[in-house]
């Protein structure tokens, strides 16, 4: 009997499974496409976000420094204010009229047979033994009778030099109690007021000068008004 020859039909893949395959590689073309394409749009968000906080700080950093000179601005009109202040307090402690509980009398420039010239100071009227302070810190240049060197009609005398040319002078003591050479301070007691040389009357005779030697004074009540000082 002949052989029967049996012939395998080699499988082919159905329709549905074929058509499955497409579909899924085109799903996962797709899907990496779509997280490229996400990817991209993350990136350039990203980089919106990244200008957009750059541009936010920036501003930022412009107002804290318009601030920060704003403030700097103040303080330094605070500070100028205080130091004007403080200069203000500090001149009306260095300069001081010589005696307290005065009345005054004769007036700078003052003319009258009393003196060869016009009144060369500001006489301050107070009793005999009142206590006579420097008006200003300084150094004794003059100390004694005679007007310290400047003649007898100021009797006894001292003259203080303050440096920068300005010197005081306190005349007509009844008592000396400084040296020369000798430092002393703002409102230090350097005497007491009396009666003595060419006088009229109890009271204590103050000059301002530009030397330590007669003939330089300038009004001495101008002098200490521009110092912060009321006579």
């Amino acid at each position: 009997m002949p052989k029967r020859v049996s012939f395998q039909h080699s499988r082919r893949p159905s329709l549905s499974r074929v058509r499955g395959a497409v579909v899924a590689a085109g799903l996962g073309t797709s899907m990496v496409l779509g997280a490229g394409a996400a990817f991209a749009v993350g990136t350039a968000s990203s980089g919106h976000a990244s200008l957009a906080g750059n541009s936010a700080a920036e501003s930022v950093a412009k107002q804290a420094a318009v601030q920060a000179k704003a403030a700097k601005s103040v303080k330094g009109v605070v500070a100028e204010k205080a130091a004007v202040k403080k200069t203000a307090a500090k001149r009306l402690a260095d300069w001081k009229t010589p005696v307290s509980n005065y009345v005054l009398s004769a007036c700078f420039g003052n003319d009258g047979a009393r003196w060869a010239h016009k009144h060369s100071g500001q006489d301050f009227a107070v009793p005999i033994g009142t206590k006579v302070e420097a008006a200003h810190s300084g150094t004794v240049v003059k100390a004694g009778p005679n007007g310290g060197g400047d003649g007898s009609a100021y009797g006894n005398a001292i003259v203080i030099s303050h440096g920068n040319g300005t010197y005081s002078q306190y005349a007509h003591l009844s008592q000396i109690n400084v040296h020369i050479g000798q430092s002393v301070k703002t409102g230090e007691k350097i005497a007491l007021s009396g009666n003595t040389g060419n006088s009229s009357g109890p009271h204590l005779h103050f000059e301002i000068r530009t030397t330590p030697n007669y003939g330089s004074a300038i009004n001495p009540v101008s002098f200490l008004h521009k110092e912060g000082v009321m006579v």
